[in-house]
């Protein structure tokens, strides 16, 4: 037998993640501008944290959880999404307390798991990035938020963003409209999917949400959420509009984008981007203001979005965006012999030391190998190290793109070989 990474998860090789690691440090540096600070929270959580907070009728849960008893029975689950166990760890570690710095704002990266179809940007071990704000009900809040995903994709270069906003409304409002969808899906109940035939009882909210060609025929003429706002909630996703206008953002409202998750009310968002002429989204999120009392904390609104990386990096691959991080060597020591090896060992840790990226040759190969190794590596220079350089103590230093050359001493080399690069105009 073979073995093989089960499905739906992924190798990331060392020159894959490059990409990986500068995107999450641009989001590191942009989320720090905004004041957010990194969280992280476990990998696995009791099943009751993710079940009851994104709800017992999502598909996350009933179809998508890696759920299972450990050796205390305790029912735990590995992490489907991000928010509910930063909202779990908000309320245990009273981040509510008066002393706390108030708006409370946190960003987190990690590995999460649903069990569903593998398929391009999606897998079932898959990262996200993610930020959460507690602590401000101000529709700025909202539009801050959106304004610093939008900013991220910008400082990327993905072309092509589109921004669909819609609002459920306070809780009033949201059981106002589910009661006319209700009413207005029964009687076509048997055109629907089993899935949302199923949901029309538990989550008809759901219904609108749905790829099935059937339900989105459906729900062509059902009422718009919008209509059944009461006048805090368009209050409020009116001044979110207006202050997208305001930083000129533009947007586009979608009445049948409801979001995944039970605990959504007032604003939620999706950034969708073109790819291959399909439609994928590559960030969502929302207000939440009622999930940390459900914690067991105190009222405290909530604000962020989650966007994965995978589909993120596959949409950097199409639109063909040449990341900008430093690839190649400051420097290849080319080895000549047995009697070059310790020197060799010697001065490549100096200058890693010295904050230089070096590699060297390690096993004994003629000389013309070890300058094609240089070429692979991208190595700005090439140091020539054999017996008579060691026992002269001094080495040849080559641009590997000038071919341009300067000798320099050993005690140089080991000391300030930045002097040296500057000699050779690097």
């Amino acid at each position: 037998m073979t073995l093989q990474k089960p499905k739906g998860t992924q190798d990331i090789l060392p020159s894959q993640v490059k990409r990986w690691q500068y995107v999450e440090e641009l989001a590191r540096k942009i989320f720090g501008r905004y004041n957010y600070g990194e969280i992280r929270t476990p990998i696995f959580e009791h099943y009751e944290v993710i079940a009851r907070s994104v709800g017992n009728t999502t598909d996350i849960v009933t179809k998508e959880m890696y759920d299972f008893h450990d050796k205390g029975n305790r029912h735990i689950t590995l992490r489907p999404e991000g928010t509910a166990p930063v909202v779990r760890a908000y309320v245990e570690n009273k981040l509510f307390a008066p002393e706390v710095q108030k708006p409370v704002k946190a960003y987190y990266m990690g590995a999460m798991f649903r069990y569903e179809r593998p398929q391009a940007g999606r897998l079932r071990e898959f990262h996200q990035l993610g930020v959460e704000c507690f602590g401000s009900k101000n529709p700025a809040t909202d539009v801050e938020t959106i304004a610093m995903a939008a900013q991220f994709f910008k400082e990327l270069g993905i072309e092509g963003v589109s921004l669909h906003l819609n609002s459920l409304g306070n809780t009033e409002s949201r059981q106002a409209y589910r009661q006319a969808l209700i009413d207005y899906l029964m009687p076509l109940r048997d055109s629907l999917s089993k899935d949302s035939q199923r949901r029309l009882i538990e989550n008809p909210l759901r219904v609108l949400d749905s790829k099935e060609k059937e339900d989105k025929l459906a729900v062509e003429n059902a009422p718009s959420i919008l209509d059944y706002l009461d006048e805090e909630s368009r209050k409020h996703f009116e001044s979110v509009c207006s202050m997208l206008e305001s930083l000129d953002i533009s947007y586009q409202i979608d009445t049948r984008m409801v979001r995944g998750l039970d605990y959504y009310n007032h604003t939620i968002f999706e950034f969708i981007a073109k790819v291959d002429k399909a439609d994928l989204t590559i960030c969502a999120g929302g207000r939440y203001d009622n999930l940390v009392a459900y914690f067991g904390g105190p009222e405290t609104a909530g604000f962020g979005f989650g966007l994965g990386l995978e589909r993120l990096l596959l949409v950097l691959e199409k639109q063909a965006i040449a990341l900008p991080f430093e690839e190649g060597l400051d420097a290849y020591l080319v080895v000549l012999d047995e009697k070059a090896n310790a020197s060799a060992l010697k001065l490549a840790q100096t200058l890693r030391q010295q904050g230089f990226k070096v590699e060297r040759d390690y096993l004994g190969r003629k000389i013309k190998a070890q300058f094609k190794s240089a070429d692979v590596f991208r190595a700005k220079t090439i140091i020539t190290l054999g017996e008579s350089e060691v026992e002269e103590k001094q080495a040849t230093i080559k641009n590997n793109r000038t071919r341009e050359e300067v000798l320099a001493g050993f005690e140089e080399l080991e000391t300030n070989f930045a002097r040296i690069l500057k000699r050779l105009s690097l």
